[in-house]
């Protein structure tokens, strides 16, 4: 029965969001910003630049998926998929990751394709029961839960591998000088590495439901599902991303030790570089060279320039 509020049985009908909504929830953004500048925090361009990002993105997503979900094309749906995977993998190396080492774009590829594919094919067939389970709006929207949370568990459980090797380096060395294989010098640093990689999803769950409201289950109230129905569904993704956060720190906690650690039992720093990214450095080449032919003064010119008055 509908009421006055256009429930119905106590289930909200799906709201019709329009630009003006999407600008008013700006305004709480534009909040952040003004307390960055207040406070002198630095972060009032990055939170623009973010938030243009999202819109930007979540546009062009709802353009590409809508067509996806039209279509009900399994090719469609692999192609998504694939996509996700590159741009996560890209997200990964590029943006994310302070120290980065050799081949670790293929390893943490490898890392998302061995956790998030198997992960969320079977959750969708079997624990969520689609059938087919490559059906675009069940299937797309885990795969992209599965992606956003793996990122998270890789870049912690590399970085934490690339931070102890160098600081623990004696340690490490110490088991390898005693005969130790690389995998049993390296266990002490794995094994923090998957506490801290494991730590977020294991706090998330242990609140959800009591503290917090997840947004999986918030979308699927609002979009008209019961909250039971809409309870289960969060149980089932939750323990989802666990399985898929789980997988993706071991198989990336593996790699990373193996290339920084060789066959030959020896720690390879050269294989480790720490700040921007190369297409970063590339980029800020360009554009100095593009400065300089415009006549421009550059970095070098200023210091000069500084020190001699």
């Amino acid at each position: 029965m509908n009421n006055l509020n256009g429930s119905k049985d106590g289930v909200p009908e799906p709201a019709h969001l329009t630009w003006v909504n999407i600008a008013i929830g700006l305004l709480f953004l534009l909040l952040d910003a003004s307390l960055s500048i207040f406070f002198q925090l630095g972060l009032s361009v990055s939170l623009l630049t973010a938030a243009a990002r999202c819109v930007l993105q979540l546009t062009v997503m709802g353009f590409v998926l809508q067509r996806v979900f039209e279509t009900n094309s399994p090719w469609a749906v692999a192609g998504i998929t694939c996509l996700l995977i590159l741009l996560g993998t890209i997200e990964t190396v590029v943006n994310k990751s302070k120290r980065r080492f050799q081949y670790m774009f293929p390893s943490v590829l490898l890392s998302m394709l061995s956790s998030a594919i198997p992960v969320s094919i079977l959750g969708t067939r079997f624990a969520m029961g689609y059938d087919p389970w490559w059906q675009p709006a069940a299937y797309i929207p885990v795969v992209g839960m599965l992606c956003g949370n793996t990122i998270s568990a890789i870049v912690v459980s590399t970085t934490s591998i690339l931070r102890d090797v160098k600081d623990n380096r004696d340690k490490v060395e110490m088991y390898l000088a005693f005969g130790g294989s690389r995998w049993e010098a390296c266990k002490p640093i794995a094994t923090d590495a998957l506490r801290l990689a494991l730590t977020p999803t294991l706090n998330q769950m242990s609140v959800i439901g009591l503290i917090s409201i997840p947004g999986m289950m918030t979308g699927a109230i609002l979009g008209g599902s019961s909250v039971e129905q809409a309870a289960r569904l969060q149980m089932v993704i939750m323990f989802l991303i666990s399985a898929a956060t789980a997988l993706a720190a071991i198989m990336a906690t593996g790699l990373t030790c193996a290339i920084v650690v060789d066959e030959e039992q020896r720690i390879r720093d050269e294989r480790v570089s720490e700040g921007k990214a190369a297409i970063w450095v590339g980029r800020d080449k360009v554009a100095e060279a593009i400065k300089k032919g415009l006549g421009f003064p550059g970095k070098a010119r200023h210091r000069v320039e500084n020190g001699s008055t």
